[in-house]
């Protein structure tokens, strides 16, 4: 199971356009669209990502549509993350400071600065299938780090070259003129090559005082975030291993942590999830993953996933996804 920062929500929402009932794409992440942006609310990943591909289609320009998500972040959007971002002394430290503080927005996705002769990627690690939901994701988090890179340095950001995993789609006019620079898709990476001069430039607000003052804080923030996740993680983990002996209860899990079931739902509602949330995320990856790199029949996959008859699996599976577990398979062994 993993989050992204209901941040992100909120800017795909404003960059869908008028036309569509705000109020009702909000509830559908389970969020408020009267509170206040914060980083700090989360949406379950594999929401967001099935949320993208609904908006991508019923936006009129699908192919720019994640470059305007990305172009509408604004580094005071991001709290404290933003104000490091800002602070570093060169968009080096910036992007320095994102690999070391992305969990902060996000579980399912890393950053890594890899040198290079010309100067260096900025790149983005994130597992998961490569559907529709997960391409557009990736487009909008390197148009974003693009966008809050302008927004730091005193001279134009133009990279080298953007590459993509993900096959090229029809146009990518649109990709040029917003990146400015060579678009490289069907790539062995995803992520941003920037030049020398580009890396090592004053940021136009660089204050060391700041961002030094600023470490214990985000150091604090990531602390209590990897104790959530690694909470959550665990228990996805053990529930997943007992799934083929059928849906465990949150009783029988709460035992196997040595705790109590009141302390186990406590511990999921002060994270802002449910047992049930979590034991559905655990049966929706095991399946999508034996779908996808298995050759196990339906049926075999619905009793490995904890269901006693195939027409149950078909039925939930068919709810988290909007496929039927045959349909999902075939578009990726087409």
């Amino acid at each position: 199971m993993g989050v992204v920062t209901g941040l992100f929500a909120r800017k795909v929402i404003e960059a869908a356009g008028p036309g569509l009932d705000r109020a009702s794409l909000f509830r559908d992440l389970g969020l408020n669209p009267d509170d206040p942006p914060t980083v700090k609310t989360m949406v379950a990943d594999v929401d967001y990502y099935a949320f993208l591909e609904r908006l991508a289609h019923l936006v009129d320009d699908p192919t720019g549509f994640p470059l305007r998500v990305g172009q509408s972040m604004q580094c005071d959007d991001y709290g404290a993350f933003g104000l490091a971002w800002k602070t570093a002394p060169t968009l080096r430290g910036s992007l320095e400071r994102a690999v070391r503080y992305a969990r902060l927005l996000t579980s399912v996705a890393e950053y890594e600065v890899r040198p290079h002769p010309k100067g260096a990627f900025f790149l983005l690690h994130r597992d998961g299938v490569r559907k529709l939901g997960v391409r557009l994701s990736n487009e909008a988090t390197l148009a974003s780090a693009t966008s809050i890179m302008r927004q730091v340095s005193p001279a134009p950001v133009i990279p080298l070259a953007v590459h993509c995993k993900h096959a090229a789609p029809d146009d990518i006019a649109p990709h040029h003129a917003y990146f400015g620079c060579e678009m490289i898709f069907g790539s062995d990476k995803d992520g941003v090559l920037l030049d020398h001069a580009t890396l090592e430039r004053s940021n136009r607000l660089g204050d060391p005082a700041i961002a030094q003052f600023l470490e214990p804080h985000l150091q604090s923030e990531l602390a209590a975030v990897a104790e959530e996740t690694s909470f959550q993680q665990t228990l996805l983990r053990r529930i997943s291993d007992r799934l083929s002996d059928g849906a465990p209860r949150a009783a029988e899990m709460a035992r196997d942590m040595g705790m109590s079931e009141r302390t186990l739902q406590r511990r999921l509602s002060d994270e802002g999830t449910t047992y049930q949330s979590v034991l559905e995320k655990a049966r929706r990856r095991l399946a999508e993953g034996l779908l996808t790199q298995s050759g196990h029949s339906l049926a075999e996959i619905a009793f490995l996933t904890g269901f006693s008859e195939q027409s149950a699996f078909s039925r939930a599976f068919k709810r988290w996804t909007g496929d039927t577990p045959a349909t999902y398979r075939d578009t990726f062994d087409g």
